[in-house]
């Protein structure tokens, strides 16, 4: 097959109406009765999407709020993390997960990635922990579980929490274990391009600690028990019943969304050819590609890249600046060489389409296009 016999066409990163139009009736019929119930905050639909996830996650206990990003900063307020400690993490991620930490008044520590699953590299965590550590936050990057099993060893031989940043992985395992039941707490986000992606902004927290779920559950309320009483200061960090509603009509096709995109990752894997890095599945479990990411060296990436947008491949990078060069963080101290897996990935790391309603042909055109360049 020569990228001739191919049809130019165009394959956007990520389909949301392609994912939608099966379920529209459906989604329609939810969004009607949260409006014919008049209860847009809490109710029904989120005690029931919570009973689901905490089900789907293997744990006693899921809570509704109003971003991943604030399912992060409940975690660390939940644990009392704030100014003078100090929270080990990975600055290969979405911003979100450092700046949670600061958000709380408390210091990111960045220690560098593995260079295979581009997730926090549990050999360097040791070195990174001080007497003001309090809690590991590993992050499950693109849809791999990091290596719980030696991280969970470290916070226990050094009395820390673990808090799992799963926004990117929710249904993801680590041998036999979901992402989320893990650590002390889960925390996901179902932002829309996310695998279970809300129509706005909503996140999920879960945890089998029932003390910490219920301070969580009154954190998430601006810390009122009960109404108007208030013996700790929280936050507004509620989802509303419109995305739960949706969120409960998407999750019963989760699986099936996880199985397409496995699937167009294993076609990946056996017909891409070129200088360049495939994903790497590097523990027993379940990798759930929330992206297909190649890392391509030489320089050669923002060629491919602008290559793949000439021919309407849809692609982007995640993510061209590590956390601790970022210029917010720059008080921290870090330095260009500091984290040196990570600072060669934010230069050669590209993802490319992996939605499960790719059809053959989309397939068969990011294959053909992206062959091409490196035959050329």
């Amino acid at each position: 097959m020569t990228k001739q016999t191919l049809t130019k066409q165009q394959v956007p990163l990520l389909d949301l109406q392609a994912q939608y139009a099966p379920i529209q009736s459906d989604v329609m019929a939810a969004i009607q009765g949260v409006f014919d119930s008049k209860q847009f905050i809490m109710g029904p639909h989120i005690e029931g999407l919570e009973s689901e996830i905490a089900a789907y996650c293997g744990t006693t206990h899921a809570l509704g709020v109003s971003s991943g990003t604030d399912a992060l900063i409940l975690a660390l307020m939940a644990l009392d993390i704030g100014p003078g400690d100090e929270v080990i993490t990975t600055p290969f991620t979405f911003f979100a997960t450092g700046g949670s930490i600061s958000r709380v008044g408390a210091v990111p520590v960045f220690v560098d990635i593995e260079p295979d699953t581009y997730n926090i590299d549990p050999t360097k965590i040791e070195a990174a922990i001080t007497p003001k550590t309090k809690a590991i936050m590993p992050v499950h990057l693109f849809g791999q579980v990091a290596d719980m099993d030696a991280i969970m060893a470290i916070a226990n031989q050094n009395d820390l929490f673990v808090i799992e940043d799963a926004a990117q992985a929710i249904g993801a395992t680590y041998k036999g274990k979901p992402a989320g039941s893990i650590g002390d707490i889960g925390c996901f986000s179902f932002f829309p391009s996310k695998n279970l992606g809300a129509c706005g902004d909503g996140g999920m927290v879960t945890t089998n600690n029932p003390d910490l779920y219920e301070k969580m559950h009154v954190l998430r309320v601006h810390g009122a028990k009960p109404v108007y009483v208030h013996h700790v200061i929280g936050g507004n960090f509620r989802l509303d019943s419109m995305q739960a509603a949706i969120l409960r009509v998407k999750l019963p096709h989760l699986e099936s969304q996880h199985d397409g995109r496995i699937a167009n990752a294993q076609y990946y894997d056996a017909h891409l050819n070129g200088a360049f890095t495939k994903p790497s599945q590097k523990h027993d479990g379940r990798m759930i590609y929330n992206q297909y990411t190649i890392q391509v060296g030489d320089a050669k990436r923002d060629a491919l890249k602008a290559h793949l947008d000439s021919h309407t491949v849809g692609c982007a990078i995640y993510y061209p600046i590590s956390l601790h060069l970022q210029a917010c963080f720059a008080q921290l101290g870090y330095q260009a060489g500091d984290c040196p897996v990570a600072e060669r990935a934010a230069t050669s790391v590209l993802s490319l389409p992996i939605y499960s309603e790719l059809n053959s042909d989309q397939l068969a055109y990011v294959v053909e296009t992206v062959n091409q360049f490196f035959e050329h």
